[in-house]
């Protein structure tokens, strides 16, 4: 697992106050922090990279891949404790980055704000835990799917609540324009928790935050964060058997972008053979498997 995990997910609470909404943990009524608070661009590699990924669209690739995402996702993107943005997807893009010869910044935003925030190329992608739907797959330039996830409920230990159907008559939260309220929208249970709508969040710190102090009874959300907030802070919540849905992650490109997504998912490909991919999953879930290019 990654060194200082313990450190870094224990200032969570504290960095989500300042930091961002949207995915990031999303579900509060929390800001995303601003640019000012991701990690610096780095310099563009003076000789571009050698891969075949790179000679295939050099001439129509960014200087910096600036990568829109929400710093309070762990552990897709969050901050640490000095403020840096650091996590599963933000490796994966520097590797990128480096193999394809090009600068990389990491750019926190709104999750509710991505789209135009892609649209108006103030980011090149969203590449941060982005669930794979018809919807997104119509609106963006999507790359295959690199993560399995699925939506879950998470309560406290000593809940009355065990199953989906004990959902009724409670109050439900889940992130702002996530994968996760799709899914309790769409599901029949939906029309019966409380007032018949969900508690939204800015980010998902946040509603863990108010489901340990009881301003909501359960959450639906990630599996992959849930899992891991849960354990590296060690707090008396569970993941309920019953599941919301299964889905796959993927990048978000500009509609109309083939050459940068092509040219990533490429640069991806090269780093699996390499080894890298597996080395990334490791460091983060402890096992080389989680994240898969085919």
């Amino acid at each position: 697992m990654k060194k200082l995990f313990a450190a870094v997910l224990a200032i969570m609470m504290c960095v989500s106050v300042a930091a961002c909404g949207g995915n990031s943990a999303a579900p509060a009524s929390s800001a995303a922090p601003s640019s000012s608070a991701a990690e610096p661009a780095s310099e563009p590699a003076s000789e571009p990279a050698s891969s075949e990924a790179a000679s295939a669209a050099d001439t129509t690739l960014p200087e910096t891949l600036v990568v829109g995402l929400d710093a309070s996702f762990p552990p897709m993107g969050f901050m640490d404790q000095n403020n840096n943005v650091i996590g599963v997807d933000i490796d994966l893009a520097k590797a990128v980055c480096e193999k394809l010869g090009i600068g990389f910044e990491a750019k926190p935003i709104d999750w509710d704000a991505k789209d135009m925030e892609l649209s108006s190329d103030k980011i090149n992608c969203i590449w941060n835990g982005l669930t794979i739907t018809d919807e997104r797959l119509e609106a963006y330039e999507m790359s295959p799917a690199y993560m399995d996830n699925e939506q879950v409920i998470v309560v406290m230990q000593d809940s009355e609540i065990k199953a989906k159907a004990d959902l009724a008559g409670k109050t439900v939260a889940a992130q702002k324009d996530s994968s996760g309220l799709e899914a309790l929208q769409g599901d029949e249970i939906y029309a019966s928790i409380k007032d018949g709508v969900a508690k939204e969040y800015g980010n998902y710190v946040d509603a863990m935050t108010d489901l340990e102090i009881g301003r909501c009874d359960a959450i639906v959300m990630d599996s992959i964060v849930a899992n891991y907030y849960i354990t590296m802070n060690a707090k008396p919540m569970v993941v309920l058997e019953d599941k919301m849905s299964s889905e796959e992650y993927g990048i978000a490109f500009k509609k109309g972008n083939t050459a940068l997504k092509d040219a990533v998912w490429g640069a991806l490909k090269e780093l699996k053979e390499e080894g890298k991919i597996a080395e990334i999953s490791n460091e983060w879930f402890g096992r080389d498997d989680m994240i898969i290019i085919e």
